[in-house]
């Protein structure tokens, strides 16, 4: 056969052959074993490699589809099984070089076409290339080829990132790949003259490109999702590595150095040197300049790539020695920016928002650079350098403040990092500085907000250091006073500047701060004053002057006795100045008659700028009166005889010296007029009148109540408006819109002052704007721009969450029947417009709410207290009347059926009333209020019906979040209120009658979780209401007798008809009637069990009132159960009633002496039931999956049903039951995370299981648990299996065991702790396992050693927990599997280190290896990640950390034993550190920890780290030495000092 096929060469040879033929022979001829060929793989390589090399040197024509086939032959070959083997085998297998070059002119030709079609398989083939040694050899022997692949891919990659298809990963692998060798290469090149050439002729620029495009590019679903996540961030950092080993060089910096100095700094140059050829610089920028991309892309690519560059060259060569040449780098690259055109003027039309923002966005960057860097030393450039760098960054401040860029965020940061810098670079355009980036910046966006702060808050900062602050706001003063841009000018101060204000005021000299305010106040009467009038713009100034001025009094140090004198007499002097000077004119200014109309700019500025100085003023002096006792008032002075409480009990102005009451009532009225700055004032001022009123010795009652109606009445207009805007506290900007905002924010936060004294009415009307304002709300908080600011609606929602409210009762009260009020305006209008209905009662405005509140104020008299008190008691009468007729009035209309049709509009609209309802403090209401609230609810649920239309999910959640409240109303002291007005069983039965009319709706709604809530809500409700009848213990007997008769006589059917076999069965209602059945039995079971002996007879009547209800569980489930299928799970509602009932039975047996005779109880019928239930639930439970709500009642069923082993079906036993929890547990659905949900219920169920099996059931119940750990489950990838056996062994140790079961279990302990060694050691292996099975043997094992105290006696069986905590991988695991793995993992150690401290001294070793993987596992994953960390990892981190902390102080503390190791923990830890830089939160820990090991070390200790340490570990062990004796030692002594 060999003879047949020897030929084939010949016929691949000839010319005569088809090609389609030379194909299929050669695809024969490669798998074939029957084709003998000498060196045939050699033959057939070079056959198709000299085929595809003559077509494209054009000696061979052939047609597209072959030329595509024998690419596709060549790709089969390259990546065959075969020859992989071969090569294996040590056989040589190779390419020629003109493959490589054929490959190259492919890919160029693609690229020059722009089209990326029939290239996969030529990409394949120099994928395959390359990833096999042999045939990469290729392109590595010639570097040129690898370079021109590598320039080819980096353009095919860019074409298609530039393009708006998808990405997909094909040409980004072989990019990838080429990089990865041309990089290993590139290192390996000797001479770096000719890899900067390679670099800077053919890779710079596309790489830069590249680098660009796949920064920038907006990634979308359709992309390749390797590509996105990894392969563009891998590429970036191979193009940064390729740059920085090419053009960054060590043996360049010559080069560069002799290019960039001036010819006086190469002095030190030896004479006659040759100066180099190269010219590093030049070239970049040249090949920077070049068109290597479209001309819309060039700018952003070379923005983006200046900095790029900048920072590689820092890193390979900034030392101190080198700053000079650091900073000539940086003027030449900043050179390739657009921006260096501006320096010499024009080119700034030529930029758009978008250059500008790139551009800056650049320097940026390279400033930050040069910052880090410490490039420019202020002195050194001064002294040694001619002020080079401080002439460069001046002009660089210069172009800024002349092409100001307010819009942009980056231009703010450049700004700043020049001031950052050095201050005098933008010293001398100061003023243009305060004008462009603060006074007249039209900034609006939080994200150009937040910079611009940063900016001014770096100026504040620096003048307060340098205690030039008035030098600052001199040209603050200036700008001001400046011609304005535009009358819209932002107010000076944002609430975050006054911030940042404050903090500067605080620190400077108090003389500092009053040479401002002069030279303020100064300007203000000399400048400003005497124009102002009819002059909008200087009204404008005024207003500025008049928010800096406030701004500065308000935030500045206030004076007090220990204030020097002169700093006292110049702020009197300045004060007074301020009043006589400023505020005085300008009253006078205002109260003159005049023809102008009221709504004159300058007029509304002049009156704002008035009473902000007026208010400013008064608040002011009067917190210094009272604060420094040297301060005499400038108004005491003036008022001369009247004092200051008659002046506060009179009008405002009397406290205003030189302002006449006439005077002061014209500049009122006119500021009313206006919805600003200046109404605001007013109403502070008054504000100020009422909390001087309080502080003097007898309150004038009648003069705080007008003031405090003042101030409501003063915003009432604009807040029932309803048109307001978010306000940022700023007084100076408030605006007609922002002016409800400041209004309603005054009022609430003052409510604590001004309540007392508003009338009913006005109580009311806040109630009522709380409500309107707090149902607005939502759509007010959708606005996250405005953190900062405060919107009416957020306010109303401070008040109402907070612990205020509930303490001002006549608002608390006035809230709920404005509430009430607008549920009854939900209705419908025909039951709107009756007065019988109970929501209408309830919120009657003739019915004296507030009786309970006012009771308790009235004072006493002797002659009007008994009228007085009868009319009260009438009141109160009167309320709690209606309340009676009201409760009778639903228990009327539910019996009549007759219920309010609710729309799904009106639905949605009561919701949004529940809500806010569910935000009150519902278990502090009075009682009247709590019964009123009762009502309502219990209205809502009796006395209104969803339309058929409604969302049957939308009702169900509406019902659930009344029954909620309810539970809330229950929870206050004054619950029991509600029984005053009816009988607990009408309620009861009112509810269930309502429920289960309206269960008719429900019965295709069964599975879903809302109903399940909406049962678990009503049940809660029942079981409360229920267990108050019986804590009240008044007609208990007849509450309950009532409503167990209801209950018996309903019949969960849909129709009238009620027949003996249940064939109109409505399972909704039957679910809520055996729901409400479990309750009461539970309740009544519960009830008789807490029952004295004494009344024994008591229990027997509830016992026989029990009995139908009994029957009618039974009867219920048994019909639930014959309609439920045997494949369908039993419905969750029967698992807890069948639960109840058997407990019921169980407690009524123990009273009847059941123990005494087991037979008897055995007798009864019901046993049968449990069985068939116990049966179901036993064949259901392997089936349940991750179901946790019924996995959780089923277990709660087993374990009351395992209690008394005689009632198991049959020859089951308690294996039965375990065998099913084991199946259950390997059940696929079943995670750790649902395991841990019911851990508590299984736990309980076994600890039954187990107290009452037999030894022989124990023993069988032990091999089930170990045949779970055997290895060849792992083996057989069964897992679960493996988790199952686990997690049983974990809640054995959880129960309690005795005698022979107790000594099995320890017996059959090596052999579970042995096999769970193993099971660790192949687990580790599969990265997915970690979770699953890693992570609960280091649970159980930690469990294990901690109950085996004092058991586990043999030191071999506990020192296998190290051999599994050797094995565990503390790296490349997800933040969450790290927190599981290191938590476990340590708590072996600790179980260890707390019960077997005789085993861990012997294994010291391993106990140290096993401590110091946690250490380096800590500082590995707590290093410092910049921008990339996130908190939740820091987070998990600082835990671990605490961790190690703890026990390295646990060591230090209790195992003296341990001193001998306590250097070579010592130096573990110096020589781990000194391999990362912590973050510092991480490090702290681990510091604190380290430190107590310290304490161990003695003298010899710490000499011999000192000596046996290597140099770099050495500095930081003494850096962490100094610090312990620095910090810990002397903080150790000092304590011990006051030691007993």
């Amino acid at each position: 056969m060999a003879a047949v096929y020897s030929g084939i060469y010949l016929k691949l040879k000839s010319g005569k052959t088809p090609w389609e033929d030379k194909l299929k022979l050669a695809r024969f001829a490669w798998v074939s074993h029957q084709c003998v060929l000498p060196n045939k793989e050699q033959v057939l390589l070079d056959w198709v490699s000299h085929a595809l090399v003559s077509y494209y040197n054009k000696k061979r024509d052939l047609e597209d589809e072959v030329v595509e086939k024998l690419w596709v032959y060549l790709d089969n070959v390259i990546h065959s099984k075969r020859l992989q083997n071969l090569l294996k085998s040590g056989k040589t297998v190779g390419l020629s070089f003109s493959v490589a070059q054929v490959i190259n002119a492919r890919l160029s030709e693609a690229c020059s076409q722009k089209t990326q079609q029939n290239i996969g398989t030529v990409l394949s083939c120099s994928s395959g290339i390359l990833s096999t040694p042999s045939l990469s050899i290729i392109y590595t022997a010639k570097c040129e080829l690898l370079v021109d692949l590598l320039s080819q891919l980096s353009k095919l990659a860019c074409l298609q990132l530039a393009s708006d298809d998808a990405v997909d990963s094909q040409v980004f692998s072989v990019l990838q790949l080429t990089f990865a060798q041309y990089l290993l290469v590139q290192r390996q090149q000797t001479n770096p003259n000719r890899v900067f050439g390679q670099v800077t002729s053919h890779l710079l620029q596309p790489c830069l490109l590249l680098r660009h495009l796949l920064t920038v590019r907006s990634w979308t679903q359709a992309d390749d999702n390797h590509v996105r996540q990894h392969l563009s961030r891998e590429i970036r950092n191979q193009v940064e590595t390729l740059l920085q080993a090419g053009l960054f060089q060590p043996e360049l910096f010559s080069s560069y150095k002799e290019e960039l100095l001036p010819e006086q700094e190469l002095q030190e140059k030896k004479k006659g040197a040759l100066k180099s050829l190269l010219l590093p610089v030049n070239t970049v920028q040249a090949k920077l300049g070049g068109g290597f991309c479209e001309p819309a892309l060039h700018g952003a690519v070379v923005a983006g790539s200046v900095s790029l560059l900048y920072k590689l060259f820092l890193d390979s060569y900034c030392k101190a020695e080198n700053h000079l040449v650091c900073f000539h780098m940086l003027s030449r690259l900043f050179g390739c920016l657009r921006l260096s055109g501006l320096q010499q003027g024009g080119g700034e039309d030529r930029l758009s928002p978008a250059d500008w923002s790139t551009e800056l966005l650049a320097l940026e960057q390279l400033l930050n650079l040069v910052l880090s860097s410490d490039i420019y030393n202020v002195a050194s450039d001064r002294i040694r350098h001619k002020e080079i760098q401080f002439g460069f960054y001046r002009k660089l401040a210069q172009m800024l403040t002349s092409h100001s860029q307010a819009s942009i965020p980056a231009w703010f940061r450049c700004l700043k990092l020049l001031m950052s810098l050095n201050h005098l670079i933008v010293e001398p355009d100061l003023d243009d500085l305060v004008a462009s980036a603060w006074i007249d910046a039209k900034v609006s966006e939080p994200r150009t907000r937040k910079p611009q702060e940063a900016l001014i808050n770096t100026m504040f900062q620096t003048y307060s250091k340098l205690r030039q602050f008035p030098r600052l706001f001199e040209e603050v003063l200036t700008v001001i006073c400046w011609p304005a841009a535009d009358e819209l000018r932002l107010p000076v101060f944002s609430a975050g500047l006054t911030v940042k204000l404050r903090e500067c005021l605080l620190e400077l000299p108090p003389n500092q701060i009053l040479d401002i305010l002069c030279l303020f106040v100064e300007k203000c009467q000399t400048l400003i004053l005497p124009a102002v009038e009819g002059s909008a713009d200087m009204a404008l100034k005024l207003l500025s002057v008049s928010s800096v001025l406030h701004a500065f009094l308000f935030n500045m140090r206030s004076l007090d006795d220990v204030t020097p004198s002169p700093v006292v007499l110049r702020t009197q002097s300045l004060l007074a100045k301020m009043q006589k000077g400023i505020i005085q004119p300008l009253m006078e200014l205002l109260q003159a008659p005049r023809r102008e109309k009221k709504s004159d700019l300058w007029l509304r500025k002049a009156s704002d700028s008035a009473l902000l100085l007026a208010y400013t003023w008064v608040e002011v002096d009067t917190l210094f009166s009272i604060s420094c006792g040297k301060y005499v008032s400038p108004a005491a002075e003036i008022a001369g005889a009247v004092t200051a409480s008659a002046a506060w009990h009179g009008n405002i102005a009397a406290f205003l010296p030189g302002v006449e009451e006439r005077c002061w009532e014209r500049v009122m009225e006119l500021a009313n007029s206006f919805t600003s700055t200046s109404k605001y004032c007013l109403e502070l001022l008054t504000l100020q009148k009422v909390k001087m009123i309080l502080m003097q010795t007898k309150a004038d009652v009648q003069a705080l109540q007008h003031a405090a109606a003042f101030i409501l009445e003063s915003g009432r207009s604009s807040v029932r408006r309803g048109e307001s805007e978010p306000w940022d506290g700023d007084i100076s900007a408030i605006s007609d819109l922002t002016y409800p905002t400041a209004h309603w924010h005054l009022v609430i936060s003052n409510l604590a002052i001004l309540l007392p004294y508003i009338s009913l009415k006005d109580v009311e009307y806040i109630a009522d704007v709380l409500l309107e304002t707090l149902l607005s709300a939502k759509a007010q908080e959708a606005d996250a721009d405005l953190e900062s600011s405060v919107s009416i609606g957020k306010i109303s929602l401070g008040l109402v969450r907070s612990s205020f409210l509930p303490e001002m009762k006549a608002l608390h009260c006035a809230f709920l029947t404005s509430l009430i009020h607008r549920f009854a305006r939900v209705l419908p209008s025909a039951a709107r417009d009756s007065a019988d209905l109970p929501l209408q009662q309830l919120s009657a405005g003739d019915i004296p709410w507030y009786g309970e509140i006012l009771a308790p104020c009235k004072p006493v008299d002797l002659l009007e207290a008994p009228s007085e008190n009868n009319l009260l008691k009438d009141k109160l009468s009167l309320s709690w009347e209606t309340l009676e007729k009201v409760a009778q009035c639903i228990v009327l209309l539910a019996k009549n059926g007759c219920p309010v049709v609710l729309k799904e509009s009106q639905l949605e609209s009561c919701l949004d009333l529940l809500e806010i309802a569910s935000l009150l403090k519902l278990d502090s209401l009075l009682p009247s209020d709590c019964t009123r609230c009762f009502l309502v609810l219990l209205s809502l649920l009796a006395n209104t019906r969803a339309s058929v239309s409604c969302s049957k999910l939308l009702l169900l959640k509406f019902l659930s979040t009344c029954f909620h409240l309810l539970r809330c109303l229950q929870a206050g002291s004054n619950a029991s209120a509600v029984f005053k007005v009816f009988h607990a069983s009408d309620v009861l039965e009112t509810l269930m009658t309502s429920q289960l009319t309206a269960s008719e709706l429900f019965t295709d709604v069964l599975t879903v979780p809302v109903w399940a809530q909406y049962l678990q809500e009503v049940q809660a409700f029942l079981e409360n209401l229920l267990q108050m009848i019986t804590e009240r213990r008044q007609s208990v007997r007849l509450n309950l007798e009532k409503f167990m008769s209801f209950l018996v006589s309903c019949k969960p059917d849909v129709g009238a008809a009620k027949s003996q076999d249940w064939e109109n069965w409505n399972p909704a209602a039957g679910q809520l009637l055996l729901m409400a059945f479990t309750t009461l039995c539970h309740v009544v079971t519960l009830y008789l069990q807490q029952l004295p002996e004494k009344k024994l007879w008591s229990a027997d009547v509830l016992s026989a009132l029990l009995e139908p209800v009994v029957l009618q569980i039974v009867a219920t489930v048994e019909r639930s159960l014959q309609s439920n299928a045997q494949s369908q799970p039993s419905p969750l509602a029967f698992i807890p009633s069948v639960t109840t009932l058997l407990r019921a039975d169980l407690s009524c047996a123990v009273r009847k002496g059941w123990q005494k005779e087991p037979g008897g109880f055995l007798e009864q019928p019901r046993v049968k039931l449990y069985q068939k239930f116990y049966s179901q639930i036993r064949r259901e439970l392997p089936r349940a999956g991750d179901n946790l709500q019924f996995l959780q009642s089923a277990l709660q069923f087993l374990t009351v049903f395992c209690s008394v082993p005689e009632l198991y079906p049959g020859k089951e036993t308690a294996v039965t039951v375990v065998f099913a929890l084991k199946k259950l547990l390997a059940g696929p659905a079943v995670t750790t995370q649902v395991i841990q949900s019911m851990e508590k219920e299984l736990t309980e169920v076994l600890v039954q299981l187990l107290g009452n099996c037999s030894a022989e059931e124990f023993y069988t119940i032990m091999r089930l648990t170990l045949q779970g750990l055997e290895m060849r489950n792992v083996w057989q990838q069964k897992a679960k299996e493996v988790l199952s056996a686990v997690t049983l062994t974990k809640l054995l140790l959880s129960c309690p065991l005795s005698g022979d079961k107790e000594k099995a279990f320890w017996f059959a302990s090596p052999q579970i702790i042995t096999a769970l060694a193993m099971q660790t050691k192949e687990a580790c292996q599969d990265q997915s396992l970690i979770s699953t099975i890693v992570v609960p043997i280091l649970e159980t094992v930690a469990a294990l050693l901690r109950q085996g105290e004092g058991v586990l006696l043999n030191p071999h069986h506990v020192a296998l927990a190290f051999s599994i905590l050797l094995t565990v991988p503390l790296d490349h695991l997800k933040t969450e599997d790290y927190r599981s793995v290191f938590l476990g993992v340590h708590e072996v150690l600790f179980s260890i280190v707390q019960c077997h401290p005789k085993v861990l001294l012997k294994a010291a070793p391993s106990f140290l290896n096993s401590f110091h993987r946690l250490v380096v596992s800590v500082m590995h994953e707590g290093r410092q990640k910049g921008d990339r960390g996130n908190t939740e990892e820091l987070e998990v981190i600082l835990k671990c950390a605490h961790l190690v902390e703890r026990m390295y102080t646990h060591i230090a503390a209790g195992m003296e034993d341990f001193t001998v190791f306590s250097a070579f923990i010592v130096a573990q830890y110096v020589t781990e550190l000194q391999k990362v830089t912590l973050d510092p939160a991480v490090k702290k820990h681990l510091t604190e920890g380290i430190y107590h090991i310290l304490d161990l070390c003695i003298e010899r200790d710490i000499k011999f780290l000192n000596a046996s340490l290597p140099a770099g570990v050495r500095e930081v062990f003494k850096d962490l030495y100094n610090d312990y004796n620095h910090y810990h030692k002397a903080k150790k002594h000092g304590e011990e000092k006051y030691t007993a």
